[in-house]
Formats: structure tokens, C-alpha cells, sequence
């Protein structure tokens, strides 16, 4: 079988486990769970033998004519480059581990066949995004996966969170889509083809007329779909979704496909300084923001949600002094940590019965109960705060690397006017970024495996495939860092090895913000010895999924808010002071865009309903009620009876008459 039919069989497979579990997934339910791991499992399969075929070497190419439009065609394409065959692997693999996963998480759940089929059809779309020659057919992945998102976030639809959480999700970006759309047309028209070869020509060439204009409407796609600033306040909202869709989704595909976009179309940006610039500001901004955001958040969801969205930040600001090998090996080193600790997180929920870190620290033994999830856990923080020698740490050091050069006027195809700029831009705010993750992620493995209190609840062993999933994504969170030799013969050749520089500054800062947070949570453990916080909605014989969604309904009531806890012994508390208020909230985005955004088009449908209402609709009750007066006349002159009618048309006569005598004598 030839490369190019492997690959197309790699998002193919997903597709039909998808159309076949919609159509017999509830009529044969005990081919439920091979239809949703197999064809997954044979697609990653099938992505690693692309992958080795393709192996670093010149990128494949292959089309047919989709469909003519008339003016510029439409094809369906095939582009097979480094960075796009080692991301098909990491979609395969982390989606095959989720969906073995959900086997057991999931494994009462009555909607489960139309949850493992969405699933399956995301998987799908964003293998077509990974895959595809063609900005056309990316559009439909694209819009395919937020779809899907929607569906998924929203599974847990019996609570208001989830059910607002979906639509949040999908009308934020559904927002940056707009322009999204725009600028794909307007790239379109400069270049004369949607195919990313084509495009990618013209624009080395010189030959686009609108290169900024086109750079920012991307943009603003990437930002909603990414979750960067300031439209990433949908994706600490949906994890009120089940744990495997925010490790899929979440982690390693969605959120990533705005990344792997702008290191497709990366020439299409560095022809426009300003464009770099802003890209540049965005990444620092969503970097030091969400880490600051990170560590006031209670939900141990919530606080990996915006980790998510600070290491986005780290790669588009990779992308933005125009190193997207780097890029890349950090958005396929996160989506496997990060894949980790959400999976992880399931089993914390499951085993404590809550979401809440304020009611974990007040338990005792829980590490001793989930020693799988400890351990492995570990690790992925450790590679979170990037700490050597594990994968994050190598894959952060590259997207600092590749800052320190260009703010030293060392970067390759990128304007000179941006690269200083971008460069300092990059480098200082991921090394402030490097201390507040080390320190929430210090925060969260605190609270959650050194608690002190009550014995934590026995619910006996997790399921193998829950522990399992966790051990073989263990490994490319422990040893993808030694990929940093052979990563830049897959991609563009730029090393990708640490600069002692900035690993001597990075992990001078990861190493300061862990200390300094294990000394506010030895300064503040003590009062953990208070009356715990909150309910703990522990049940023994319920299914994870039953603990997730008791956590996630009880987490308000409890505590007043899904985000925090007022909570005395958070050492997070303790250190962001009265910065804490509004880092707890993502400093109030949400109410800025009700005050600018929702309340004005809320009173815009107010002010058109009246219209409609009280003008439009009088207009036409006044038409109508005209007629019906008329009417109401004439019919009380239909008495039936012949003498007044005979008595009518005598006056009418009478009448007449005398009118053409006075006409006639011109009176």
C-alpha cells in the first residue's frame, strides 16, 4: 500500500467508526466500545507508518480536483511534511488513549455510543486538518471539530454549567471564525489557489497584495480556536465537559490547530512585521495572564485549562519570532503531558470525589490511594514547570531559544523591524510565565497529594484501562525530550537543542517559583486543620463520570463560584494578595465582553422586538382592523328586510334627482 493511501486511510478510519456508531450504536450496543478503539487505534497505527515512511525526507504531495468554482478551484489535497505527519501521530495516539480511557470512565453512561462517535468524528476532522493541502477542505475539519466540541463539552448536559460551557465554547469561536473565513478569501484572491503550496509560493515571492490584513483575520480564527487572547475565555468554562474530551480536545488537538495553521502559513505572517508584533503581544499576554490565572483557580480542572492556554502562548510565541520547529515540538510535548494530567485529573476527581483543591488539602492519603495517578502525575508536572530532564523542559527551552535569538537579531526569515521587538516580547514574558507555572503547578500537586485531615475515601483500584492509558502516555512525557537531536531533520532544520542561557534562566526561574511556593503552603497548611470546605460527593460504587458531574453541580453551591473557594490556606491566595479577586475571575474578560459585547446586542434584540411588536405590527393590525370596520358597517345595513331596502333605494333616488336638478340649473 502506497504512502498516500496509508494517509488517506488515517483520518478515514475515525470517520467511518463515527458513521457507524451514529447509525447502530444504540441497537447493538456491545459493538460500541471495539467500534470506538479500533478503527482509532489502526488510524494511530497507520499515522506512526506514514510518519517512518515519510521520515524528515521531502514532503509528498498529492491532489484531485474537488470541485471547480468557477474562479479558484477547490482540491482535494494531500501535503505530507514533517510537522504534519508527527502531529497526525500525536492526534492518533493521545485519541486512542482517550478513547480506551472512556471505556471505563464512561462505562454507565447511557449516552455513551453517541459520545464515543463524536469523539471518533473529531478525531477525523482534525486528522483532515493535519493532513490536507488545501485551505478549503482544512475549513471543513476546522468547522467539523467545533461542532463536535459543542456536543462534547455539553455531555454532561443535566448541569447549567456544561449546558452554558457548550455555548460559550461555541459561539466565542465561532467569533473568530468570521474573520476567519474572511481571511482565507482574501488569501485566496491574492494568491489565486487555495492549495497551501501555492500560497506559500506567493507569498516567498513576494506576491501578496494585503499580507497584514490577511495575517490578522487569521488571527483572529487562531485565537478562538487556540484559546489565546482575549477570546480564551471559552476553555476554562468547558471543562465542565467529561475528563477524556478536555485531554482530546483540550490538550492536544483543537486548542492546537490554530498553532499548527499559523506553522503552515508561517511565510504568510513574516511577511508583515505587524502582524508578527501583534502576535507577539498576543502570546505574552495569554502566557502571563492565564498562569497568573492559574494559580487562584480551585477546580484542579480549571487550573490545567489555563495552563493549556499559557503553553499555546509559548508556541505562538515561538511562531512569532518565526521559529515553528519549535513550535511544533512543544505543541506535540504538551498535547502528551497535558493529555496526561487531564487523565490524571479524572482519576483524582474520581478517587476524592470532588474537583476542589481546598477540600483535597483537607484529605489524608490520597497519593497512597491512586499510586498510578501519582506517579505518573508527577512526572507530567514536573515536565509542566519544565524541569530536566523531562520533555517539557526541552521543548520550552526551544521556543526561549528561539526568542533569545531573535532578540539578539539571530532569527532567520522573519522582518528585522519585528524580530527585536517580538524577541524581548517572547523571552521575558516566558520566563516570567516559567516561574507561575512551576508555582501553580507546585500549588496543585500540593494540595492534592499532601492534604492533611480526613482519610481520603477507598474506592479500590482504577480499571486498566484508566491506569493503563496513563503509563503509556508516562513515556513520552518522561523521554520525548531526547528528541530534540533528531526533531530538526523532520522539520526545518534549526536546532532544537538548549542554549545554556536560557536554561540556566528558565530553570533558575521553574526552580524559584517551586520553592517559593512550597514555602507559602508550609506557612499555610496549618490552617487546613479548619472545618473543611465545601461538600465531598464521595461514592465508592459510582462510575467516575457519576463523581465528575456530582463535583461539577456541587462545586457552586458549595463554594459560591465554579472557580475558587474562599479558602484561607491556598498558598496561591497568600501570594497573588489582592491580585487574587480578579486572577480568580480571568480579570473580568467575561464581564468586559457582557458589557460590551452581550448586554448592547441583548438591548439591540430588545429595541427590534418592540419595533416589530409596537411599529411593524401595528402597521399591519391597522391594515387589518380597517377592513373589518368597513365590514362591520355594510353588515349592519344587511337586515333582510325588503321594505327598508325598498325605503333605502327610494332615498337614494330622491337623492340623485335632486342632485342633477341643482347640477342642471348650476346652483
Amino acid at each position: 500500500m502506497s504512502t498516500t493511501t496509508t494517509a488517506v486511510l488515517v483520518p478515514l478510519l475515525p470517520f467511518l467508526s463515527a458513521l457507524a456508531g451514529f447509525l447502530s450504536g444504540r441497537r447493538v450496543p456491545g459493538l460500541v466500545r471495539p467500534l470506538a478503539v479500533l478503527p482509532t487505534l489502526a488510524a494511530a497505527v497507520l499515522a506512526i507508518v506514514v510518519a517512518c515512511r515519510q521520515g524528515g525526507g521531502d514532503a509528498l504531495d498529492a491532489a484531485t480536483r474537488l470541485t471547480p468554482t468557477g474562479s479558484v478551484p477547490i482540491d482535494l489535497a494531500l501535503h505530507l511534511d514533517g510537522f504534519a505527519v508527527l502531529v497526525a501521530v500525536l492526534v492518533g495516539v493521545v485519541a486512542s488513549c482517550v478513547q480506551l480511557y472512556s471505556t471505563a470512565y464512561l462505562r454507565d453512561d447511557p449516552r455513551y455510543p453517541s459520545y464515543a462517535a463524536l469523539v471518533s468524528l473529531f478525531t477525523s476532522a482534525m486528522l483532515l486538518v493535519v493532513y490536507t493541502g488545501d485551505l478549503m477542505v482544512l475549513l471543513v475539519g476546522w468547522e467539523i471539530m467545533g461542532i463536535c466540541s459543542y456536543f462534547l463539552v455539553g455531555h454532561y448536559w443535566e448541569t447549567e454549567a456544561a449546558r452554558s460551557a457548550s455555548l460559550k465554547a461555541f459561539l466565542v469561536t465561532k467569533l473568530g471564525d468570521v474573520p476567519f473565513l474572511i481571511g482565507i478569501f482574501a488569501l485566496a484572491a491574492d494568491a489565486g489557489t487555495f492549495r497551501v503550496n501555492g500560497i506559500l509560493s506567493t507569498a516567498a515571492a513576494g506576491g501578496l497584495q494585503h499580507p497584514t490584513l490577511v495575517a490578522l483575520l487569521l488571527l483572529a480564527g487562531v485565537a478562538g480556536k487556540s484559546a489565546q487572547f482575549p477570546l480564551h475565555t471559552w476553555l476554562p468554562d468547558a471543562m465542565a465537559g467529561p475528563t477524556p474530551v478536555s485531554a482530546l480536545i483540550h490538550a492536544a488537538t483543537m486548542v492546537a490547530a490554530g498553532v499548527y495553521l499559523i506553522a503552515r502559513l508561517l511565510p504568510v505572517f513574516a511577511a508583515s512585521a505587524a502582524a508578527l508584533i501583534v502576535l507577539a503581544v498576543m502570546a505574552a499576554v495569554t502566557m502571563v495572564g492565564s498562569a497568573l490565572a492559574a494559580l487562584a483557580q480551585d477546580d484542579i480542572k480549571r487550573v490545567l485549562a489555563y495552563s493549556t492556554v499559557g503553553q499555546l502562548g509559548y508556541m505562538t510565541g515561538a511562531l512569532a519570532v518565526g521559529d515553528r520547529g519549535a513550535a511544533v515540538f512543544h505543541l506535540i510535548s504538551h498535547g502528551a503531558f497535558k493529555a496526561l494530567l487531564f487523565l490524571g485529573a479524572g482519576v483524582i476527581i474520581h478517587a476524592a470525589g470532588t474537583n476542589s483543591l481546598a477540600a483535597m488539602a483537607r484529605m489524608n492519603g490520597l497519593a497512597k490511594r491512586i499510586p498510578d495517578a501519582y506517579w505518573t502525575m508527577t512526572v507530567a508536572l514536573l515536565a509542566l514547570a519544565a524541569i530536566p530532564p523531562f520533555s517539557g523542559f526541552f521543548s520550552k527551552e526551544a521556543v526561549l531559544g528561539a526568542a533569545e535569538h531573535a532578540a539578539t537579531g539571530a532569527a532567520h526569515g522573519i522582518p528585522a523591524a519585528a524580530a527585536g521587538p517580538a524577541g524581548w516580547t517572547v523571552l521575558i514574558a516566558g520566563l516570567v510565565t516559567a516561574v507561575l507555572t512551576a508555582g501553580y503547578a507546585t500549588r496543585l500537586w500540593l494540595l492534592t497529594f499532601h492534604g492533611k485531615g480526613t482519610e481520603a475515601p477507598d474506592h479500590g483500584r482504577e480499571p486498566v484501562a484508566i491506569n493503563g492509558v496513563l503509563w503509556v502516555l508516562f513515556l513520552p512525557t518522561a523521554a520525548l525530550g531526547l528528541a530534540a537531536w533528531k526533531l530538526p531533520d523532520w522539520f526545518d532544520g534549526r536546532s532544537l537543542t538548549p542554549g545554556l542561557t536560557t536554561s540556566v534562566l528558565s530553570t533558575g526561574c521553574a526552580l524559584a517559583g517551586a520553592l517559593v511556593m512550597y514555602a507559602a503552603w508550609r506557612r499555610t497548611a496549618a490552617l487546613t486543620a479548619r472545618t473543611p470546605l465545601g461538600a465531598v460527593a464521595a461514592d465508592p460504587d459510582a462510575a467516575p463520570a457519576v463523581s465528575e458531574i456530582e463535583a461539577i453541580a456541587s462545586h457552586e453551591p458549595a463554594y459560591g463560584t465554579i472557580a475558587a473557594a474562599p479558602d484561607p490556606a491556598d498558598p496561591g491566595r497568600l501570594l497573588l494578595g489582592p491580585l487574587h479577586r480578579h486572577a480568580v475571575t480571568g480579570f473580568h474578560l467575561d464581564a468586559v465582553y457582557s458589557t460590551l459585547l452581550v448586554r448592547p446586542t441583548r438591548a439591540a434584540a430588545r429595541l427590534a422586538r418592540f419595533l416589530d411588536r409596537e411599529v411593524v405590527d401595528a402597521y399591519v393590525r391597522g391594515a387589518a382592523t380597517a377592513p373589518g370596520l368597513l365590514g362591520a358597517a355594510v353588515r349592519r345595513a344587511q337586515t333582510g328586510n325588503v321594505q327598508t331596502y325598498l325605503g333605502a333605494l327610494l332615498a337614494g333616488s330622491v337623492v340623485l334627482a335632486v342632485a342633477a336638478v341643482l347640477v342642471a340649473t348650476g346652483a
